[in-house]
């Protein structure tokens, strides 16, 4: 009897979830500031040739290992070794600090949008003060989440609904003003011809992918709950693809809203700081109920980026250090006090962190360029832990005898199974290097330009080289105890 009610959600209930994890408002905002209305193509492309094949293959793994609760580790060490599943769960960890860093940013920016209607908050502070405030406000939530979140997880729940209710919201009054509105101006000219949504192919082209890339992936952050699954061989897979059509339909059209709202062809500097509330200003203007939307959005934001910053400190830690292999990881990084606390988790998390959010310091002098550097390192980052699912799903067809008789395969042939997982590896690897390539023009400071390239380089190897030492400290400890 526990059993079954346990097992509870629908295929429609793993898609909500699921569409919650993948997607936002923001994703519409920052790649249409990148590419402006030929993202819609963009969109399109990167649907077919990438994201629904990726979800369709979390699908698959997930279905699979239904019994397994440690995600993509888990898929790796069925497949693999514990020694690749040791730097799966640590790549899936440290992605987060690039993630981490950037909220800060992300709340004051939402709370100079509630109080004074702009976000006047970081346009008034120089670079330097801004990062001492941000870094001072990051402090205060790690050690918030010490203590315990029941309360910001249950803000963080309401928020993130009302996020998704607003991301809706936002599509719906943006396509409907022309049905109040006959005569209206699109900001983007030429919106009903074809030759509008061809993008130019090129080398600036392909270096904004790794975004796109970043926007539609997490769907693995799903496999927890496949064990919470209706028969989940059959009803999992099927969630997954209900995502993937919702988060089609809303990266279309919420784009297509945005070329309405936005001119493509003139896009404004600050359009990923400040483009969703500006968005919502002139859908307000249109709808004549003037800022209720922009400060319904601005607290939804403030309340929903704290929350998820306390819970992206604390839950991710937990996942790795919680069952973490001792011949990969040092005790000192597993002790936990009293209270359950892992203490030096949170150090080492709040070191790294901290020492992100004080980069900019050192060679940006723009918040907007501070904004952007900070996304797009994000979308460097954080694709990197998508490489795993590839990964086990190689895995999974090098030893397909052993899992041929799976009831869910979006692929039966081992070979071309194979090739799809090396073609999402290779695919997701070639965003990343591209994406390293600054995309703002930086002509009037060169040493900015110098700055981003070599951060972005550096930043990911400095991560994953991190976690080549922890397997050494803990060999070097066990030594020592024998």
């Amino acid at each position: 009897m526990e059993e079954k009610n346990e097992k509870q959600l629908s295929w429609l209930m793993i898609a909500l979830i699921a569409f919650n994890f993948v997607w936002g408002l923001g994703n519409v905002v920052n790649n249409f500031a990148q590419q402006g209305i030929v993202v819609i193509t963009s969109w399109l492309i990167i649907l077919v040739i990438y994201f629904i094949p990726y979800s369709l293959m979390v699908g698959q793994l997930g279905s699979t290992f239904q019994d397994s609760e440690g995600g993509v580790s888990d898929w790796i060490k069925h497949t693999s070794t514990k020694k690749l599943a040791y730097f799966a769960a640590w790549t899936f960890w440290v992605v987060q600090i690039p993630y981490l860093a950037q909220k800060p940013q992300t709340i004051l920016i939402a709370l100079g949008w509630v109080f004074q209607g702009h976000s006047g908050i970081v346009d008034e502070l120089p670079i330097p003060l801004l990062v001492a405030v941000c870094l001072a406000f990051f402090l205060f939530i790690l050690y918030v989440s010490t203590k315990g979140i029941r309360v910001l997880k249950f803000l963080g729940t309401v928020a993130g609904s009302a996020m998704f209710v607003m991301s809706i919201l936002f599509i719906l009054l943006a396509v409907g003003v022309p049905l109040i509105k006959p005569d209206l101006q699109l900001a983007t000219a030429n919106m009903d011809k074809l030759e509008t949504y061809i993008p130019k192919f090129d080398f600036a082209y392909f270096t904004t992918i790794a975004l796109l890339v970043f926007s539609v992936g997490g769907a693995e952050s799903m496999s927890p709950y496949v064990r919470k699954v209706k028969n989940p061989t059959k009803e999992f897979p099927k969630g997954m693809i209900a995502m993937a059509v919702m988060v089609g339909i809303c990266a279309v059209f919420g784009s297509f809203a945005m070329g309405m709202i936005f001119d493509s062809n003139n896009i404004p500097q600050d359009l990923m700081r400040n483009g969703a509330y500006q968005a919502f200003a002139v859908l307000g203007k249109h709808w004549n109920i003037g800022n209720v939307l922009v400060t319904i959005y601005a607290l939804t934001q403030f309340i929903g980026q704290t929350a998820t910053l306390a819970l992206s400190i604390d839950a991710p830690l937990q996942i790795f250090l919680g069952s973490a292999d001792k011949e990969y990881v040092p005790r000192w990084l597993r002790t936990r006090t009293k209270n359950g606390t892992l203490k030096n988790g949170y150090l080492l998390t709040g070191i790294l962190t901290g020492a992100l959010i004080v980069m900019p310091a050192l060679g940006l002098k723009e918040i907007d360029t501070v904004v952007v550097w900070m996304t797009n390192l994000n979308a460097i980052v954080s694709p990197m832990c998508f490489l795993w699912v590839f990964v086990a799903f190689m895995f999974l067809y090098r030893h397909w005898d052993r899992y041929k008789n799976a009831e869910y395969k979006y692929i039966s042939n081992k070979t071309l199974g194979f090739l799809m997982g090396l073609w999402g590896f290779a695919f997701t690897a070639f965003a990343c290097i591209l994406g390293m390539v600054p995309q703002v023009d930086y002509a009037q400071n060169p040493s900015e330009w110098w700055f981003v390239l070599i951060s972005n380089i550096i930043m990911p190897f400095a991560l994953l080289g991190l976690g080549l030492v922890l397997p050494w400290i803990a060999r070097r400890e066990q030594k020592q105890q024998a």
